[in-house]
């Protein structure tokens, strides 16, 4: 497996490549819709999205539903989940005309891509992937065949659409590693039917919640794309600090103040260590002040487009996206039957 600071310094050639010949290229990309998408979404995946579409390059995002249930017990309210994220989509500038949003239980021939990669993996090697032992840490439960299996649906969301260039952080890149895996053992046994895709690494650090740790649905500590104004000053105000007065940046002793600094950095591109001088002694309500301002602001446009937009208008996008998603899948389980010999 390439070392991370391998796969860092092929990242300038190929975002030139990206840049000089985007028609080469096909990005597949998405989230699985377990609630509200947060700033954390925005910075880390969607924004780089909307740019690889303006870009030109042909994007695919997949809101796999299915990969709910890796880790808990129901789906709870999926479909409420995604289509509030096809609003924030639309919103923050994804063109459906351009952009295929699709949900992952909505394309069966995608899915049957996974008993034949199945085949060409190891038990040893979905052991030991790192989101595998993760999730499995986290959840607290008996490993599961699903997310056991995890990181062999993502190479099928991945390899269906004949992907070539996928968008990850650092945690992310064994997932590509495994999809690159796979679409070469199915070319030494059947045929080159696959393309072996490329990790696009994001440099985008990762956006702290608002009590200093990892923003996440689960922690309740994110400030979610579809908030309304007042709910985000209610937020940040409940966000925990501490009593010393002097604002400073220091994430492993004041969590919650470094949370709210970096937070405010984050959406005015500015470093934390500048909001803090700025903020000096006046101290915790000062800072909550400041970011609530900062974050409302930089949300003003999104809103207003988030809410000109309906239901009704994420429901035809899902639609319109499946249905191409499974034209192409059909057409690649197509492939992947003849080069199995198993037309009849």
């Amino acid at each position: 497996m390439d070392s991370y600071a391998a796969t860092l310094a092929r990242m300038p050639d190929l975002r030139g490549s990206i840049a000089q010949h985007p028609e080469r290229y096909r990005v597949l990309t998405g989230e699985r819709p377990t609630g509200q998408l947060h700033l954390g979404h925005y910075f880390g995946t969607i924004r780089e999205r909307v740019r690889l579409q303006d870009a030109g390059v042909e994007t695919f995002v997949i809101l796999a539903d299915y990969q709910v249930i890796t880790d808990r017990d129901s789906a709870g309210d999926v479909r409420g989940a995604v289509y509030g994220a096809v609003l924030d989509y639309l919103a923050a500038g994804l063109d459906p005309t351009s952009t295929t949003i699709f949900t992952h239980s909505a394309v069966p021939a995608l899915n049957q891509l996974l008993l034949p990669f199945l085949s060409l993996v190891t038990e040893v090697e979905l052991h030991r992937n790192p989101t595998v032992k993760a999730e499995l840490a986290a959840s607290g439960r008996s490993l599961s065949g699903l997310l056991l299996t995890y990181p062999v649906h993502q190479a099928a969301d991945i390899l269906f659409c004949k992907g070539n260039l996928v968008p990850v952080g650092k945690d992310n890149l064994p997932h590509v590693e495994m999809t690159r895996t796979i679409a070469r053992r199915f070319a030494e046994r059947y045929g080159d039917v696959f393309p072996e895709p490329a990790a696009l690494v994001t440099d985008t650090p990762e956006l702290p919640g608002l009590d200093g740790r990892k923003m996440s649905k689960s922690y309740g500590n994110a400030i979610a794309l579809g908030m309304t104004a007042d709910e985000t000053a209610d937020a940040i105000r409940r966000a925990p600090t501490d009593s010393e007065r002097t604002i400073t940046y220091d994430p492993a002793n004041r969590p919650g103040v470094s949370g709210l600094l970096a937070t405010a950095a984050t959406v005015l591109g500015r470093t934390p260590e500048e909001i803090a001088d700025e903020v000096g002694a006046a101290g915790a309500g000062a800072l909550k002040r400041l970011a609530t301002e900062a974050v409302n602001e930089f949300l003003a446009d999104h809103r207003a487009q988030r809410s000109s937009l309906t239901v009704s208008d994420a429901a035809a996008v899902i639609r319109e996206g499946n249905a191409r998603a499974n034209a192409i899948a059909e057409s690649t389980l197509d492939e992947v039957r003849a080069a199995m010999g198993m037309v009849y």
